[in-house]
């Protein structure tokens, strides 16, 4: 009885240093675990830069209603937006997206004023250059109720028949009067070059120095290249050294991992190096993401804003 009242109270000494260790371990746990609950209720740390998601890219946790997925947009650390069906849409529509992103402090990407088209600004046709001003004028108009500084033009098809260099020269004669439309209002053309291996085979502006080259003989602030990663991965590659050639020229960023065109860090591209290059250099312009998501549902959606956060720490 003696010895066992001489070891209890080492006995219990050292129970209650054990005690006090696992009490202070599953406190560390529970702050721990805290913390990465409020950081997943809240994540609205903004992005170093302006990623853009497109309407339904959330759909699964916003749902339909575009204003609601401007909110989740915005919650998620998004400062930016694209639409390149907004000129087709409601106008009264159009009037709530604008009020609900400048309350949100958020940007417009360029929308889409001429898509893919048949041969038209390759030729030298008057008619064709008339529908194609006119075009633009409304592009005026519409950017001015939409309060959006990029208009995207894609320059149509080649000519088979034309010698090539005939057809540049008349692509930048008809860039020279949409610039002249623009620049009054301050609207900005962004021409896509697109590849012709995937998606888009018979296009003529295909690649990046070709629209540098065309951006620098319209001379025009009005007149611009938006580079997409994703297409010029396939076409070119070598995508940051054509970034930093043609940068004066660049207005605005399409992105899209190849293969697949899905979120970055699904393919070959890494996108983590280009933004940190981005960012380095000083952009501070939209980098629409035009691209599909890898995985369905909410699943899917959580990803593409993972991958964007991967890629945004640097």
């Amino acid at each position: 009885m003696k010895y066992q009242q001489e070891i209890s109270p080492q006995r219990d000494k050292k129970m209650s240093r054990r005690d006090f260790v696992a009490s202070a371990a599953a406190a560390a746990v529970a702050i721990s675990t805290a913390s990465s609950t409020v950081r997943a209720a809240n994540p609205s740390k903004k992005f170093r830069l302006k990623y853009a998601p497109r309407f339904g890219m959330f759909e699964q946790h916003a749902g339909k209603d575009p204003i609601d997925q401007l909110k989740f947009m915005a919650d998620q650390g998004f400062s930016a937006m694209f639409d390149n069906g907004l000129m087709k849409k409601d106008k009264d529509l159009v009037a709530k997206i604008v009020r609900e992103t400048d309350r949100l402090g958020m940007t417009i990407g360029p929308f889409v004023l001429q898509g893919i088209g048949g041969k038209s600004f390759v030729t030298n046709d008057r008619e064709i250059r008339r529908n194609i001003i006119k075009q633009v004028k409304d592009g005026v108009e519409f950017a001015k109720r939409a309060n959006v500084k990029w208009a995207l033009v894609v320059p149509g098809a080649y000519d088979q028949a034309l010698e090539w260099d005939y057809q540049t020269a008349n692509v930048i004669e008809n860039l020279k009067y949409c610039a002249k439309v623009c620049e009054p209002s301050g609207l900005v053309i962004v021409i896509e070059p697109l590849n012709a291996w995937t998606n888009h085979p018979g296009l003529f502006l295909t690649k990046i120095p070709q629209a540098y080259q065309i951006c620098r003989a319209v001379g025009s602030p009005s007149c611009k290249i938006v580079n997409d990663l994703y297409h010029q991965q396939i076409t070119e590659g070598n995508l940051i050294p054509n970034i930093d050639m043609a940068w004066d020229e660049i207005a605005a960023f399409h992105l899209g991992d190849n293969p697949g065109r899905k979120e970055p860090t699904t393919g070959e591209i890494n996108y983590k190096n280009i933004f940190k290059h981005l960012h380095k250099k000083g952009y501070r312009g939209v980098l629409c993401m035009e691209h599909g998501n890898s995985k369905r549902g909410k699943e899917g959606e959580r990803a593409v804003i993972e991958a964007y956060r991967a890629c945004d720490d640097f």
